[in-house]
């Protein structure tokens, strides 16, 4: 483990160097103008738009609501029939029926199965529903639920939140889909390690319907958009804005300072990623609810802090989302703001969450479908609910800006009349409550950050195991990248490689939707199968 580690930092040393000259020199600026072309033309490429009733509506963000909303009426809103049943999965209710299967009598054989095997079944699988699930979490909670939500509100108004809780509670039934067939499909080495995702649901799945060509050609495409979401969204945005905060919060200047950070976040990544699926689970388990737990509690003392506010705070949420404040765009326009933000927070129709939830061990594909729906829930509909509510108090007392009256990921304040990030209105809100409360979100940041980079570390690999093979020396070569665009991103200026890769997250939505909405009714089977042997086991 140690010799690993070492020689994959060995090998990336002088890197370090050459990163740092970048950044003092500028070069970094350079080759961000340069790209930045190309990146504009992705991100309108990927967010090309249909005018409808005088809006722009991106194509992904339709394909996004109608398939969710599609799963969601097809399978009987789970969201809320099946919420019970994930969470009694997810604490361990039904874990026995992996330990006993099937009695031998009932069938002869199962979706090809004999079912002599079936009991084996179920040491397939590196982690438990909890490990995967909060593997998963770790992948989605993060800076959308502290910045993306700022952004969503100054932009959209409050009426932005209750889109928001919308998407989250039909995207449940998309997470339900994705991470369903993600364990339907993944293969299983000889030595246990799990290898799953949309890549092998959409070639797997999609030749068992006849449809050879086109599974594979999705999987390719969906695992190479993996892969660079993986190194820019994933990855190096997560170190920039760590990196951003730490040294806006303390005063850290000079050009050798994003390095340092980059070098040790790099360190701490890599220790975690070369341990593999179980590492990586075994540290979010812990990590994931510790500072969702800090972060909740936070926002809890805030919203009794200002308890006689919460009927007027809902008020302006509900009327703000079918009657907007001038100047804001339009209900259209609300829900566009809506549903992006919550879709770029949740993840919820991208896949990437099923390569987690993949690595489960079960044998009942289902179960842990019922898992993932758990997702969105916590995300959006809890978190970034909270936040929301707590920003809106803020500007109710202090009356810092206008809604609606922002540029880009900025609002304007009125007292000072200059521009702020996200992030920023985020912590003043939670300062102006508890002061100080600044330090503790700087500290929710790194570990936001930490947590979703080891994450979609692991998305990453096997989207890179996918395309070039599960070999020693694949590996070695995708971790020693992973971490150099861990330092790059905390070193580097390349605000267009971000956001050309960061929009490869949504592209994620075209390949994965397509397979989803042919493979849905494998889903229904899962979910028939578990629920007949909890009836048959727990009467």
């Amino acid at each position: 483990m140690k010799y690993r580690l070492l020689t994959l930092f060995s090998l990336f040393l002088p890197i370090i160097t050459v990163a740092q000259e970048a950044s003092e020199k500028g070069l970094d600026e350079k080759v961000n103008d340069a790209f930045m072309p190309v990146a504009t033309w992705w991100e309108d490429t990927v967010l090309t738009p249909i005018h409808i009733a005088g809006y722009d509506m991106p194509i992904v963000l339709i394909l996004l609501i109608l398939g969710a909303t599609f799963f969601t009426i097809y399978f009987k809103f789970p969201g809320i029939s099946k919420f019970g049943l994930a969470i009694n999965t997810v604490r361990g209710k039904y874990d026995e029926m992996d330990d006993h299967g099937v009695e031998k009598s009932d069938v002869n054989v199962v979706d090809g199965d004999i079912v002599d095997t079936i009991g084996d079944e179920s040491k397939d699988g590196e982690v438990s529903h909890f490990q995967a699930l909060a593997t998963a979490v770790s992948g989605t909670v993060g800076l959308g639920n502290i910045a993306g939500v700022a952004v969503a509100i100054a932009l959209g108004g409050p009426g932005a939140t209750f889109w928001m809780i919308i998407c989250g509670l039909i995207g449940m039934s998309t997470k339900f889909v994705e991470c369903t067939l993600g364990v339907k499909y993944r293969d299983v080495g000889a030595d246990g390690t799990v290898y799953g995702g949309p890549m092998y649901y959409l070639s797997k799945g999609l030749t068992e319907r006849g449809m050879k060509g086109l599974g594979k050609v999705l999987a390719i495409i969906f695992a190479i958009l993996c892969v660079g979401a993986s190194f820019g969204g994933g990855n190096a945005f997560q170190s920039n804005q760590a990196a951003v905060q730490l040294t806006s919060m303390f005063g850290w200047e000079g050009g050798a300072t994003g390095v340092i950070i980059g070098f040790i976040m790099a360190v701490l990544v890599g220790i975690v990623i070369i341990g593999g699926i179980k590492k990586i689970a075994s540290v979010t388990e812990k990590i994931v609810p510790f500072m969702a737990g800090v972060y909740v509690l936070a926002s809890i003392i805030i919203i009794f802090a200002n308890i006689e506010y919460v009927g007027d705070a809902f008020g302006m949420i509900f009327s703000g989302a079918f009657t907007p404040a001038a100047g804001i765009g339009g209900v259209v326009g609300v829900i566009i703001v809506g549903f992006q933000r919550a879709a770029f927070s949740n993840e919820a129709g991208a896949g990437s969450a099923a390569i987690a939830h993949s690595a489960v061990k079960t044998k009942y594909a289902a179960s842990e479908g019922v898992v993932a729906l758990l997702e969105p829930f916590i995300d959006t509909v809890v978190i970034c609910t909270m936040t929301a509510l707590v920003i809106i108090f803020f500007n109710m007392d202090a009356g810092a800006f206008d809604y609606g009256n922002a540029v880009g990921s900025t609002v304007l304040l009125n007292d000072s009349q200059t521009y702020v990030g996200g992030v920023d209105l985020t912590s003043m809100a939670y300062d102006s409550v508890i002061p100080g409360f600044r330090y503790v979100l700087t500290i929710a940041i790194i570990m936001f950050a930490f947590s979703t980079m080891i994450s979609w570390s692991y998305y990453g690999l096997q989207s890179w195991k996918y395309l070039f093979g599960r070999g020693k020396t694949a590996d070695t070569v995708y971790k020693i990248l992973f971490l150099l665009f861990v330092i790059i991103g905390a070193a580097a200026t390349l605000d267009a490689v971000i956001k050309f890769s960061d929009a490869m997250i949504l592209a994620l939505v075209f390949p994965n939707m397509i397979g989803l909405l042919f493979l849905f009714p494998k889903v229904r089977e899962e979910l028939s199968k578990y629920l007949t042997d909890i009836r048959a086991n727990f009467k």
